[in-house]
């Protein structure tokens, strides 16, 4: 603000250095100068909802083939069968020898049947042959694999009843055994190889039960080797003298343990099924089964489904433990071919509970996608526990071994995240927390790696279900306090080539920044500044990313000082500034052009922004808030370039067309002419500047106005724009502008009448127009509230009255008004308020005893010794 001149000439001061006892340091300065140096505001960039849900959303820079499909069918024959078998023994690597067939050293013994010679030469060719073929297939150690069925395929079929099938294959198992005895010879002076066979009917179906056509050989002090390669218990053989008489119950392994090696259904962690379980599975689930096989209509199917769940979950049968979960699982393949979105989803919750692995947990989280993908499926899911699920595979599956399915697992959950109900749903059962430590696993995979490519197309599904969950409070609360920025990060420069990773991750940066706490928390990341420049320099030319870094450096720099000079010194932080100002101030040039081409009336079809206006609105409020900070706005005042681009966009772009990218580059302007330094680019332009903001005075844009009110009361401080302001008769303008009853539009136009009185020859024009009242005036409505404004005021009114000589010739008829006003104003008592708070009374106090008091009693003085009538009476109310 301009200061006073008293008798000895002091030199004046620009209006907004404020007038104190002490000379105060930059700081103080910027932080007091009310309405000089201003950040500013803008909203944030609008993301339009995909009118589609899919994997990758129509701005995905890779094409479709470079991509994992959204589209692809499920049937059940995509389900490997025979993965769903239940864990066996630890698999030995084959012999390295061949067992040697031995005989009993009792060969009288009538149990045994030792071949005969063969009749003819055909014969004995297939006896070879059959030897041969024995040999083989027992070094490899899966004997007579061929014509075995895989034991769960067994089991199925003798749960579901089906007796035609079972005769069929003890009649398969009757053909293996006569074959076995016919060609197998035994010696009891080496290794000895025992095929353990029961040749009594009834023993046989007893033996079947568990299985059909597994043979168990084993050798003597070794595990022994089942049918399909798998190892059983260690057991010893029976001696051949005690295999005398088929149908000797006392002379056979007891059936438990026969069964169990037969059927090769041997598990790590449940080897034995409790005769409490298999009641419970024929009483329980094996009717369900039976519901579920007869495909009766969907409705049936789904509570078939509920109360399959409901039982399972009741005995703890979920996972990998449950003896007989291939049985199920077959079961509940077969269903997935029936078209019922319903169905599907209480499929896809069973088989994700039974803990699939390999291509069935592909398959189930791709049918849990296609799931979520239709957004009517919302209510449904939300109604069951599939988010539990998936939420699980993130936490317990191998993310290199299922990275294909936990793409299509993350992107189910990003579908979810769409929907208000299961968004909440989320952030209550940890999805935060689950999402933050996949994304460090994945940040763990260096780019080298094989499978650093694919996981950045999970990477995208990832941040983009972040993204959603940032709009929740207690989800920002969780990202700031999990350490999500150093995350982000990390991710963000290890993708940098990624466009759809760095986008999502950059939208979330540009959500949460707007938040205190979090925007608090990234400017302490001093990695990000690095990370933003390389960024908007690799994908300069790319709107819709480079706008939302713009945005995010202008809410880190709006209230930190710190993060300010930080990003200023990173290496060509302005240098990029200044090629995406031109970049974009081309773009919309060439936009302008276009529409004089097509004529104005299709300019605007609407108020919003066009794409190059809105990234030079968002730059240009960085521009404006960096210079908040002395050094940096220094050096920005003096950067030509910059101050040339400001003022070009003045010339070019109407208020009416764009005004918040108009007001943006005046405040910006007004900004940088605070500093007066070597070089300045504002002061070389000064009245090209005033040409400028003349235009925009005269806009029927009132913020317009006062911003470009504001611009005058710092260029006003020159000779050179006063006697502008004074040619293009402005003054009567400011004037006018106390009456509009505004603190802000008073305090502006102060500031203008203030520069205007330090000249001599300029200060009879605040008797025209009546300015002299109107002073006295917004004294009146505006001191007690606002000691700023009214220091200022009666500054303007001391440079004035310098050369005063009668209180009356030079105030008028308002000598006593302001004499009586003055004096109110200085009582102590009468104008604090003590009943308000603690706080804000101190703060009026400061500025009334620091910066109004001293003027206004310089001022009372002075007109009291220039005039005859000192009033007694005082105003008592404002």
């Amino acid at each position: 603000m301009q200061t006073s001149k008293n008798k000895n000439t002091e030199k004046p001061e620009p209006f907004y250095r404020l007038s104190v006892p002490k000379q105060k340091t930059s700081s103080e300065i910027i932080n007091e100068a009310r309405n000089v140096l201003r950040t500013l505001r803008t909203q944030r960039p609008f993301t339009p909802t995909e009118n589609q849900r899919k994997l990758f959303g129509s701005g995905s820079s890779l094409a479709p083939q470079n991509r994992p499909p959204s589209v692809f069918s499920i049937h059940a024959s995509s389900f490997d069968l025979a993965e769903s078998r239940p864990v066996s023994g630890v698999r030995l690597s084959p012999l390295d020898y061949k067992p040697v067939l031995v005989t009993c050293a009792n060969d009288e013994d009538p149990s045994i049947s030792l071949p005969k010679p063969a009749m003819d030469a055909a014969e004995v060719r297939k006896i070879s042959s059959a030897r041969a073929h024995l040999f083989r297939r027992t070094s490899q150690g899966n004997v007579f694999a061929a014509k075995m069925v895989p034991p769960d395929q067994n089991e199925e079929k003798l749960d579901s009843e089906e007796p035609a099938r079972m005769s069929n294959l003890c009649r398969s198992s009757d053909i293996c055994l006569t074959e076995q005895r016919a060609y197998a010879p035994f010696n009891d002076e080496s290794g000895q190889l025992i095929c353990n066979e029961h040749s009594g009917k009834l023993e046989r179906e007893d033996v079947l039960k568990g299985t059909a056509g597994n043979f168990l050989f084993q050798l003597k002090g070794e595990r022994s080797v089942t049918g399909d390669g798998r190892i059983a218990d260690e057991e010893q053989p029976f001696p051949c003298d005690q295999m005398r008489k088929p149908g000797v119950g006392s002379l056979w392994p007891r059936s438990a343990g026969w069964k169990r090696r037969l059927t090769g259904l041997e598990d790590d962690t449940r080897i034995n099924e409790s005769e409490e379980e298999k009641i419970f599975w024929h009483m329980k689930v094996l009717p369900i089964l039976q519901e579920l096989k007869s495909k009766d209509n969907v409705e049936n199917l789904c509570l078939a489904c509920t109360k399959l769940y409901q039982a399972l979950n009741e005995r703890d049968m979920f996972g990998k433990r449950f003896k007989r979960r291939s049985v199920l699982l077959k079961t509940l393949y077969k269903l997935v071919d029936i078209d019922s979105d319903p169905l599907c989803l209480k499929l896809a919750k069973i088989i994700l509970s039974m803990k699939v692995d390999g291509k069935n947990l592909l398959n189930v989280c791709k049918l849990a996608f296609k799931i979520c993908k239709n957004e009517k499926n919302d209510y449904i899911i939300q109604n069951d526990k599939l988010l539990d699920c998936l939420l699980e595979v993130l936490t317990t599956e191998d993310l290199q071994k299922n990275n294909e399915a936990l793409l299509y697992c993350m992107g189910a959950i990003k579908f979810m995240s769409g929907n208000a109900v299961l968004l909440n749903e989320m952030v209550s059962k940890g999805a935060v927390e689950t999402l933050l430590q996949l994304m460090k696993q994945i940040n763990n995979i260096k780019e080298n790696d094989a499978y650093f490519s694919n996981l950045g197309h999970l990477l995208v599904q990832l941040t983009a279900t972040l993204r959603n969950l940032a709009d929740l409070p207690q989800a920002r609360c969780q990202l700031v306090c999990s350490g999500a920025v150093s995350e982000l990060c990390v991710a963000l420069e290890q993708r940098m080539n990624d466009k759809d990773v760095c986008t999502y991750i950059v939208r979330i940066f540009s959500k949460l920044s707007s938040y205190d706490d979090f925007c608090a928390a990234l400017a302490d990341c001093s990695r990000c500044y690095i990370l933003f420049l390389a960024l908007l320099s690799k994908h300069q030319k790319q709107q819709d990313l480079v706008i939302r870094i713009i945005f995010i450096l202008g809410n880190l720099t709006a209230e930190n000082n710190k993060a300010r000079e930080q990003f200023f010194k990173e290496k060509g932080s302005l240098n990029t500034l200044i090629s995406l100002f031109q970049t974009y101030h081309e773009r919309d040039l060439n936009a302008e052009k276009w529409c004089h081409i097509r004529g104005r009336e299709e300019e605007k079809q609407t108020k919003h922004p066009s794409e190059a206006e809105d990234v030079l609105i968002k730059l240009i409020r960085v521009l404006a808030n960096l210079s908040i900070h002395p050094s940096v706005g220094a050096a920005l005042a003096a950067a030509h370039r910059v101050v040339e681009l400001l003022v070009t966009v003045l010339e070019y772009k109407s208020i009416d067309v764009c005004e918040e990218l108009v007001i943006n580059a005046a405040t910006t302007i007004n900004n940088l002419s605070f500093y007066k330094v070597k070089g300045s680019a504002i002061q070389d332009k000064k009245l090209h500047i005033a040409e400028m903001l003349l235009k925009l005075l005269m806009s029927n844009n009132m913020d317009g106005v006062v911003e470009a009110v504001r611009v005058f009361g710092n260029l006003s401080q020159y000779h050179e724009i006063c006697d502008f302001i004074v040619q293009k008769k402005i003054y009567k303008f400011v004037i006018a502008l106390l009456d509009a009853k505004n603190q802000d539009v008073c305090f502006s136009a102060c500031g203008v009448l203030l520069n205007l009185t330090v000249d001599k020859d300029k200060r009879g024009l605040l008797m025209e127009e009546g300015g002299i009242r109107k002073l006295v005036d917004c004294l009146r409505d505006f001191g007690p509230a606002d000691w700023q404004l009214a220091c200022l005021i009666c500054k303007t009114l001391w440079n004035y009255s310098e050369n005063i000589t009668s209180a009356a010739s030079c105030f008028g008829e308002d000598t006593d008004t302001l004499l009586v006003l003055l004096t109110s104003l200085l009582d102590e008592e009468l104008v604090l308020d003590y009943s308000l708070d603690r706080d804000l009374r101190d703060y009026h106090k400061l500025y009334w005893e620091r910066e109004f008091k001293p003027v206004a009693e310089k001022l009372l003085d002075r007109i009291q010794s220039h005039h005859s009538f000192v009033p007694t009476a005082t105003i008592t109310a404002f």
